[in-house]
């Protein structure tokens, strides 16, 4: 009985540490000006990805434009997410396309997946997250 008394508070202890929240730091990288901003969502399920619109529990962060650019997320559950971001050089809070649909402003994802045909698949761009996590991301153009 003594034992089990003895364990319990590490038990707790472990389950309470286990439920705390983690950072996430993003690095990206490659933009082509220092036009706008740096518009990013952080995805916890791939409900509506990628357009940040069509989920209202993702996260947007907007950070201004720079060769590289730092942001941290701040505190997240432990878990699996995702990142996309877009290049906003004119600032008009969305991604411009070509009369074709291509987008005319940088994207980029986690993982660092390259854009084929059409946005990757959430399975594609998810990665975990746990204590104090760092991710870095490229931009991409197309024009």
């Amino acid at each position: 009985m003594t034992t089990k008394l003895l364990l319990l508070p590490l038990a707790l202890a472990l389950t309470a540490a286990a439920a705390e929240p983690t950072t996430l730091h993003l690095t990206i990288t490659g933009l082509r000006s220092s036009n706008g901003a740096v518009r990013l969502c952080v995805w916890r399920d791939e409900a509506g990805f990628p357009d940040c619109k069509k989920n209202p529990n993702v996260v947007t962060l907007v950070a201004p434009a720079a060769s590289v650019v730092e942001i941290d997320v701040g505190k997240l559950p432990p878990g699996d997410y995702a990142v996309s971001a877009i290049h906003d050089e004119n600032n008009n809070s969305k991604l411009d396309k070509s009369f074709v649909g291509k987008p005319t402003e940088g994207i980029a994802f986690s993982n660092d997946v390259k854009v084929m045909f059409g946005p990757p698949k959430f399975a594609k761009v998810r990665f975990s997250v746990t204590g104090k996590s760092t991710h870095t991301m490229r931009m991409r153009y197309f024009l």
